[in-house]
């Protein structure tokens, strides 16, 4: 009987050390769940109340307790934003510079990924190293030296400061396009270089394809850089035709002080874009930063 009952207490006891630790690990669970749901009305407060703000009149801005939801909405607000400001031509150029800037970024940096992914040369490593070091320097650091090379090319006030140097690539796309790089197979180039293709074949035709999600990365980054830039169009652009989004706002913000409303319309559609692409290309984005950096 003794014997009996001992296989049936031993099991008993490993049922309920399963039912434990299913237990905790359901509370832990939830308690991340929480926790990321906390996080996640934190931040997305700040967005609410500016999409909230732009629907609103003057009068029912700084009410209190604040109203969440507009009674009546304003929608007059967003049209009349363009009637202050040229926002459609600070939209137009911005555009041009972050599409401009985007299709650099992703041309060379993946093409000197490429090569450092590849090609072992001596002292390789050492540049890719000193590359990187670069990243340590602060930009504010390079400005005035910026500044002066542009002014000598007579570059200023026009978008080239701003287009041309993302077509000599970015240290940290770089590095993200050269970890990705090193996960795909070799033997997919040596098949292009059996049927005759050379290297540039191969990285258009071969690597690119295959590196969508990185790609989608790099891009997701230039944009989101490139078009929240107020700093390079502060410095480098003095016509108002020229303004980008940031610049306008912050004119805008200057000259219509009182007029929090419209400035909180113009806010939200700067943010919209951003906020559509992300949404579009995220799997590309969260796939990409995950497969890079796993091989050194």
């Amino acid at each position: 009987m003794r014997s009996a009952a001992r296989p049936s207490l031993v099991v008993a006891g490993q049922r309920s050390v399963i039912r434990l630790a299913h237990l905790r690990r359901r509370v832990n669970s939830s308690a991340i769940y929480l926790a990321l749901v906390a996080l996640s009305v934190v931040f997305v407060l700040p967005f609410l109340w500016m999409v909230s703000t732009s629907l609103k009149a003057n009068r029912q801005i700084f009410l209190f307790p604040p109203e969440w939801i507009p009674n009546p909405l304003i929608w007059e607000n967003y049209p009349a934003i363009f009637t202050f400001a040229p926002f459609h031509l600070y939209t137009l150029n911005t555009l041009i510079i972050t599409v401009a800037t985007t299709f650099g970024s992703l041309l060379s940096c993946s093409l000197v990924a490429y090569g450092f992914a590849r090609f072992e040369a001596p002292g390789s490593r050492i540049l890719f190293m000193l590359l990187l070091s670069t990243m340590m320097l602060p930009s504010i650091v390079t400005l005035v030296p910026h500044f002066i090379i542009f002014t000598r090319l007579n570059w200023i006030d026009t978008f080239l400061p701003l287009i041309v140097p993302s077509y000599f690539a970015s240290p940290f796309f770089v590095f993200l396009l050269r970890q990705f790089f090193l996960t795909l197979p070799r033997e997919l180039e040596d098949a292009v270089a059996i049927d005759g293709g050379g290297v540039l074949a191969t990285w258009w035709h071969v690597m690119l394809p295959l590196s969508k999600p990185a790609l989608g990365t790099v891009a997701i980054f230039s944009f989101l850089g490139h078009w929240n830039d107020f700093v390079g169009p502060l410095i480098y652009l003095n016509s108002e035709e020229k303004y980008t989004i940031s610049i306008g706002l912050r004119v805008f913000q200057q000259q219509h002080s009182v007029e929090w409303a419209l400035l909180m319309a113009a806010s939200t559609l700067m943010t919209l874009p951003c906020i559509v692409i992300f949404f579009f290309a995220q799997q590309h984005f969260v796939k990409g930063i995950a497969l890079t950096g796993i091989k050194g």
